[in-house]
């Protein structure tokens, strides 16, 4: 396939033509697509609908010791709960605390707490002058959002194959009291794919933070989301590797069932040392009497045991799996070799990773739109949605249906080829 580079201004412009009388089709087509947000399909959601009948008005509804789920009480979550999660995310069941539904609330709780009270002792966060954030970028929208919202400085780490540029996180936490914390999706990452490598992870254990509070925000969000049964990428465990270092309080882990079972009813954890479990739960005891333990106790029955989790898993990947791949396919067949951009294949989670010419990504987003099709808004991955290059677009393929998807991708593709051309005919 000519790359657009090569090709003269006649050449280009003859493509256009055609590539013009595509679109404007689509354009009055009508549609109305969406490719905003890595959502669980509701063949996805179907999976779980046995989950509603595991209990009823005759089931027993008390734990392995004796709870009663309907009463007050456990803050922390149910015993059986903590062993199925500890087991998803390769924790000892000691190390756990059970939430609701959401592990974005869990870390937002980790930030406010840190602010207002401190962390283990420390100066609260509202108190000092500066508070900054390491964020690998590019990175999950939400994470920064948080921080933003905080008023908390972000400072971009560039992604590499590898994971975050330790070079560089290195050299930033040891240096700068003021850096508190690092983002991090460490397996399949948002939006890249990516997985971190075992040096990366034992780089990330050993730090020496100049912040006694600095913490490592590790958010396992993708820890079972494979797309193959063989072909899947491994994560070594951080916090045995954070134990192993001398640093046992470094991180906190999160994870949750909201991409297993019910996006908006799944049960969320995070995972730490006793330590920070002792000053986690001080704030929680004072801010609720318990979470959802019914619910704790539903998936419980549902799943049986982590068995039950990964034969649930590759039910979710036997339809995720076509949906990647479609994707795929279309950009390897109608863009390799053009020279307008690269992506990721990624073994797992739920985003594919575009990037495009420098400066094409917000009008690709916008042309797309504008043929009926909706995308996460160039930018997001990047901390107060500044993409430095403005060349990254998250493509999240798990919502749609198969038909949709593929006209969404053809979409994509056509708006990508029309961008590129004219930024590359400014050159002509």
């Amino acid at each position: 396939m000519q790359s657009y580079q090569e090709m003269s201004k006649e050449e280009l412009l003859q493509e256009k033509a055609k590539l013009s009388a595509v679109y404007k089709k689509y354009q009055q087509s009508g549609l109305k697509l969406d490719m905003s947000r890595g959502k669980p399909s509701t063949e996805q959601l179907d999976l779980s609908m046995g989950m509603l009948d595991v209990l009823n008005r005759d089931s027993d509804l008390k734990c392995e010791d004796g709870t009663d789920c309907r009463n007050y009480g456990v803050v922390d979550g149910i015993h059986e709960a903590k062993v199925l999660l500890g087991d998803m995310i390769e924790c000892h069941p000691d190390n756990i605390i059970i939430y609701g539904n959401s592990s974005l609330n869990v870390m937002y709780d980790c930030i406010s707490r840190s602010m207002t009270h401190g962390v283990m002792g420390n100066t609260p966060w509202c108190k000092l002058d500066k508070v900054k954030f390491l964020c690998p970028v590019p990175g999950y929208d939400r994470h920064f959002a948080i921080t933003e919202y905080f008023g908390i400085e972000m400072i971009n780490v560039p992604m590499l194959p590898t994971g975050p540029d330790m070079d560089m996180v290195e050299k930033l936490v040891s240096e700068d009291e003021a850096i508190k914390g690092i983002w991090c999706v460490p397996k399949y990452s948002n939006p890249q794919g990516i997985t971190y490598s075992d040096e990366t992870v034992r780089r990330f254990a050993r730090l020496k933070p100049a912040a006694k509070d600095f913490r490592i925000y590790w958010d396992n969000a993708y820890g079972v989301h494979h797309l193959y049964d063989i072909d899947q990428d491994n994560l070594i465990e951080i916090l045995a590797e954070c134990k192993r270092a001398g640093n046992p309080d470094m991180v906190y882990k999160f994870c949750s069932t909201s991409k297993i079972t019910f996006s908006g009813s799944g049960i969320a954890a995070l995972a730490t040392s006793l330590n920070n479990l002792e000053d986690i739960k001080k704030q929680l005891s004072i801010a609720t009497i318990g979470h959802d333990k019914v619910n704790q106790l539903r998936h419980v029955r549902f799943f049986g045991d982590i068995h039950g989790v990964m034969e649930h898993m590759k039910k979710h990947a036997d339809i995720l799996r076509p949906k990647f791949e479609l994707v795929l396919d279309t950009l390897d067949q109608e863009l390799a070799g053009r020279g307008v951009g690269s992506w990721i294949r990624p073994k797992g989670g739920y985003f594919i990773c575009f990037e495009s010419l420098e400066g094409c990504a917000k009008a690709i987003v916008s042309k797309a739109k504008k043929a009926g099709m909706v995308m996460t808004p160039a930018g997001a991955p990047f901390p107060y949605g500044k993409d430095p290059k403005d060349s990254v677009i998250r493509i999240a393929p798990t919502y749609p249906t198969l038909e949709d998807l593929r006209l969404a991708t053809d979409i994509f593709v056509v708006c990508v080829k029309l961008v590129s051309i004219d930024k590359i005919l400014e050159t002509k």
